[in-house]
């Protein structure tokens, strides 16, 4: 049986949509319009998953996850947040939360789908705990029992900083390698740069092709982007169809040819349903950043790529900007 969800939700329409997106795919569901009765609900009984939002009437998103913490550190929450509050999100994640989806959602199935994957991490924490408490009672067979407890870690791990759809790294895990490398550029004096890249018309390509085609799509791209972007820089998925790449020691012209590879890579692959976009192929627009030219900060340098990708899309799509 599916893991029981909480849902808090002030805005009717959007509790309902969310309630009949996760019974659909097999979930129980409570939903209510608050985090004080979220807390209420909590308290009664534990949830495995809890999904709330973070701007709410008095009690905020955020305060209902410190609170559900303190009862239950292995429940798994997911914030949903808009994109004016992404700074949220980010605390949220800091403070223990699972994952966020941004609103409004472009696709419902984004909403089973990130629940689906915070029910697997719940399934891994709720394994780890019963392996520790295991260990606590027993003094037989503690090196099978151990060899356990490593493998789930490195799934937690992996859970913890990696994308469930693509494998690639997560929206935190590269924020807190931005905020590593620029501290690192700054004392050693070099360059560092970021490359964002928004698919175009994705959701025209997941309304023609269907989204599990999409989700291949996604897929492949990671791939595809992985093989251009050579160590020590990381590719991580951002959110949606957006990817980034964090290339240190890269300055802005360098960054530029390596997006350039990358266009070209994802514009003349084969994907299947490509046919149907409006430039008859699968295409990125990529937007550039780079310390110091565009910032001494990674709130600043981020700002300044997602401005460059709207400037790509403005100029028609398949490009590079920045």
């Amino acid at each position: 049986m599916r893991p029981r969800v909480l849902v808090a939700e002030d805005e009717e329409t959007l509790r309902t949509v969310i309630r009949e997106v996760l019974e659909d795919a097999g979930f129980p569901v409570t939903a209510v319009p608050s985090a004080e009765q979220a807390l209420e609900e909590f308290r009664k009984e534990p949830f495995p998953i809890v999904l709330t939002d973070i701007v709410m009437h008095q009690m905020t998103g955020l305060q209902l996850l410190e609170e559900v913490k303190m009862i239950d550190q292995d429940t798994v929450v997911v914030v949903m947040t808009s994109h004016a509050s992404l700074d949220s999100a980010t605390r949220a994640l800091r403070s223990g939360a699972y994952d966020f989806m941004v609103k409004p959602f472009e696709q419902l199935d984004i909403i089973s789908s990130t629940v689906e994957r915070a029910r697997e991490k719940a399934e891994l924490v709720g394994r780890n705990r019963r392996l520790t408490e295991d260990l606590k009672h027993q003094t037989t067979d503690l090196s099978r029992a151990n060899t356990a407890l490593i493998q789930l870690a490195d799934s937690l791990k992996d859970y913890a900083n990696k994308d469930g759809l693509t494998g690639l790294f997560n929206h935190r895990l590269f924020r807190e390698a931005l905020n590593r490398e620029l501290a690192r550029a700054k004392k050693e004096d070099r360059p560092l740069s970021i490359i964002f890249m928004d698919v175009d018309h994705f959701k025209n390509f997941n309304d023609s092709n269907g989204h599990l085609a999409g989700d291949d799509v996604l897929r492949k791209l990671a791939e595809l982007t992985r093989t251009q972007v050579e160590k020590p820089g990381m590719v991580a998925r951002y959110g949606g169809e957006e990817l980034v790449a964090l290339v240190p020691g890269a300055t802005k012209d360098e960054a530029r040819l390596l997006a350039e590879q990358i266009r070209e890579v994802v514009a003349s692959h084969p994907f299947e349903g490509r046919e149907r976009q409006p430039l008859g192929k699968v295409t990125l627009s990529l937007g550039i950043a780079s310390f110091p030219g565009d910032g001494d900060d990674s709130e600043t340098i981020i700002d300044h790529a997602d401005q460059a990708v709207y400037l790509a899309k403005d100029g028609g799509r398949n490009q590079v900007c920045g």
